[in-house]
This record gives structure tokens, sequence and C-alpha cells, in this order.
């Protein structure tokens, strides 16, 4: 079968979640996967009732079995490297040079966490260097911390981590691009700016000993958090040409519908709160939206 209604790109938790709506609305889906969640180094999952500190694999593999009971619905191990514009639709193709027709198209691949050239940065991404406290600062709460960021971000992010712990470091990587006022306030919560640069991350298994400076002294944590730049894991929006917001997400409405007619977008790809429970809610409405759509385009055709 080549030709569906709806081609799922991404098959993590916003894809398998539009995926599943879909296949209760008995459509022809194929979710197209790569196989790369970006949370794959995450050891545990929080904040999604019933499911609340099982690792990312463990939902995946269920919300992966739970959807594929609907016969209408396929998954494709595989990656979707073009899609274009056909009569009625789109065409979609594959590294392993398959190609698919369909009517619809939901973007769900997520992002690439672009990571600092420091040694230690990348085994620590999602284990003890964490980019939210609503999904790890529980487990880190009252302990040493600290911060990877400058200027606007580093001060949020600072008021924002102190609900969690007292005991935190700002480390900004180099000269301090914090205002003299916002530099004073962070000082009135007893949180210290450290400006040299760091020259590595001294860990085991993923979990931070301590960060190592080019000073040569060495500051003991257990957590650090850190906002990185990304880019979109894939480039199919950049090729339809969808519109991106600021920070690089894809730019959709409140149906999560992108800028470019039947072109539907979901989970990270699409919106800044990293969670499985924005993923999976963004993906259902992306569902559902995208079979209104195709329930409108037959039912309101005209003779």
């Amino acid at each position: 079968m080549k030709d569906f209604d709806v081609i799922i790109i991404g098959g993590s938790s916003a894809g398998l979640s539009a995926g599943m709506a879909l296949g209760r609305a008995m459509r022809k889906v194929l979710i197209i996967d790569s196989g790369k969640p970006c949370n794959r180094q995450t050891p545990h999952s929080h904040n999604f009732f019933t499911r609340d500190g099982q690792t990312p694999h463990e939902i995946l593999t269920i919300a992966r079995e739970q959807t594929l009971k609907y016969p209408t619905v396929t998954l494709l191990h595989s990656e979707a490297t073009q899609c274009n514009p056909i009569t009625n639709g789109f065409e979609v193709g594959t590294r392993s040079g398959e190609t698919f027709s369909t009517k619809k198209v939901i973007l769900a691949a997520g992002i690439k966490d672009q990571m600092p050239n420091i040694p230690g940065f990348a085994e620590c991404w999602g284990i003890s260097v964490i980019h939210c406290p609503y999904c790890h600062g529980y487990e880190y709460g009252h302990q040493r911390t600290g911060i990877f960021a400058n200027g606007e971000t580093a001060f949020e992010m600072a008021k924002l981590i102190s609900n969690w712990t007292k005991d935190l470091t700002l480390f900004t990587n180099g000269a301090s691009t914090l205002t003299e006022e916002q530099q004073a306030i962070i000082g009135n919560n007893n949180i210290q700016i450290v400006e040299d640069e760091i020259e590595a991350l001294d860990q085991h298994n993923g979990q931070i000993n301590a960060l190592r400076l080019r000073n040569g002294s060495e500051i003991k944590l257990k957590a650090l958090y850190a906002r990185l730049p990304f880019t979109q894991h894939s480039d199919i929006a950049l090729q339809l040409g969808c519109q991106l917001t600021e920070q690089g997400h894809i730019q959709v409405d409140a149906k999560q519908k992108t800028t470019i007619p039947g072109i539907y977008a979901a989970g990270d790809s699409a919106s800044g709160i990293r969670s499985l429970a924005n993923a999976v809610n963004s993906g259902t409405m992306a569902g559902v939206m995208a079979n209104l759509e195709l329930i409108d385009e037959a039912f309101l055709v005209k003779e």
C-alpha cells in the first residue's frame, strides 16, 4: 500500500498519539520513524499520569503497541528525506528509496539539541545535564546545582531553578552579559556567578561529579541546567516552506496547522514546552484536526 490519508513523520510521543487518533478514525496512516527520540538518554520520565517514573523507552513501547493494534496504522522504520506537493496532497520519499502519497502530513520528528564543545557534556545530557525542572527538578531538589547560561536566559533560569534548590551556581562560560540589576538580584539570592570558561565535565555514566574550569579550579555538582540551541530533526518543514518561529519551532495555530495548507506539526518540533504530556496533547490535536479536514473535503464536495 503506497497511498495514505495521512503520513506522520516521526514516531515518538507526538507522532504515535496522532497515529492513534487517526487509527480510531479509521484512516489509512503511515508513521515514518528513524528511532532516535531526543529523550533516549533520559533515565526516567515524569509529569505524565499513570506513567510517572518510567523510562521513555518503556512508555514508547506501550504507546507503539497500542497505536499499531489499529489495522489501518502502519509503522515504517526509516527516515523521511523529502516531501513534495502533488495533486490532492503530497509525495513523501524515504532514505531507503520508497515513495508514498498522502492527502495530509503531520510533522512530529522533534528537534536536535546542539551540544557545546565541552567534554562530558553530551554524555550527561538528559541524565544530569538537564533542561527542565518540572521534568527533573524533584530528583535533584536541594542539591548542589549549576546553571549553564548567560544574559536574559541565565536570569530567568536562576529565578526558576531557585524554587527547587538554593545551592545554585551560575556559569556564564565567559564574560557575563547580565545587566547590573540582574547581577544584583542574583547576588541577593545567594547565587554565585562564575565567568571562567568551562574546560570539561567530570562524569561517570552520565552523572556529573564536578565541573572543571580552564583556570584549573573544580566545582562539585550534582546537576547542571542548560538551554541549548537546536535545529529541526527533519528538514521537511524547510523543504515545504513552513514558517518557523523566532526560536526555531515550526509555527502552528491552535489546531496544529502550519503555514502550509495540508501540513500539521506537533510535539517538540512545534513547541518550546518539552514534555511528554504536551507532545501527546499536541499529537492528538493534530490527528483530530487532520481528520476533520479530510471529513470536510469529502462531505462538502460539490458535484
